[in-house]
């Protein structure tokens, strides 16, 4: 008797209908003023989408989040992947941590391992506080590392980045051979002059759709299209000079 609606734009069916899935596949990925690589930014759709993710028990969403991770990052760079573990009082009322299950995610399509690596210190959860709380953010510690690896270090949503550098420069103590930085959204906020990193979609919405600059829900036309141009083939990643760069 319940009926399972879309968690874009609530039109009966699927999780996640075509056309929303077209419309997240085609908004442009951004770089922080931190250096974190973001799959796109925390506005419309994919804010509603991780909103449901984190308050609503979306769980499936989960599989498009870390597709749109998959579309922005080379896993050529990356040898193991963890991430930055919310609070345990947060984690406890969800009944998941929804970084994990996004780090999770994207592994098994990379076929790469997935550890816990980081321990977060007792302290706030991040959701909820202002800019000025958060930029003394959480701490972390991590585990010994052997044979150093090269990391990459997710979350769902960066705003100052202080979580994740944080995770970072745990990471590093720890003996990490490099750390990349990545979340499925960052807010408006933490962008240099709300500025799109220039990572090519071209290959996602087509060169000459204007879906590369704002994420616009699409025609049913154009969503008619989707199943052809999101392959993996089709998709163009982030180039291993950003990962580096996003890494120092």
């Amino acid at each position: 008797m319940l009926i399972n609606r879309c968690a874009g734009c609530r039109e009966p069916g699927f999780e996640l209908c075509r056309r929303c899935q077209f419309a997240l596949a085609a908004s442009p990925p951004v770089v922080t003023a931190s250096g974190v690589i973001a799959a796109t930014e925390f506005v419309g759709l994919p804010k509603q989408l991780i909103i449901g993710l984190k308050f609503r028990n979306r769980r499936r969403i989960v599989s498009y989040l870390a597709d749109q991770l998959n579309r922005r990052i080379d896993p050529t760079q990356i040898d193991v992947i963890t991430w930055a573990p919310t609070s345990r009082r947060r984690a406890n009322h969800r009944g998941y941590d929804q970084a994990e299950l996004l780090a999770r995610a994207l592994a098994a399509r990379w076929r790469k391992p997935c550890r816990r690596m980081l321990f977060r210190h007792h302290g706030p959860a991040q959701t909820g506080r202002n800019r000025a709380d958060r930029l003394h953010g959480p701490s972390f510690a991590s585990r010994p590392i052997r044979n150093p690896p090269r990391v990459l270090v997710i979350d769902d949503v960066v705003t100052t980045g202080t979580t994740l550098l944080a995770a970072r420069e745990a990471l590093l103590a720890a003996g990490a051979r490099s750390v990349v930085l990545a979340a499925v959204a960052a807010t408006p906020e933490s962008l240099p002059q709300a500025r799109p990193a220039r990572i090519s979609t071209a290959s996602i919405a087509g060169e000459q759709s204007s879906s590369t600059t704002t994420p616009k829900m699409p025609s049913s036309s154009a969503a008619a299209t989707f199943d052809a141009t999101s392959s993996k083939k089709a998709h163009r990643r982030a180039s291993a000079s950003s990962l580096v760069s996003a890494s120092s």
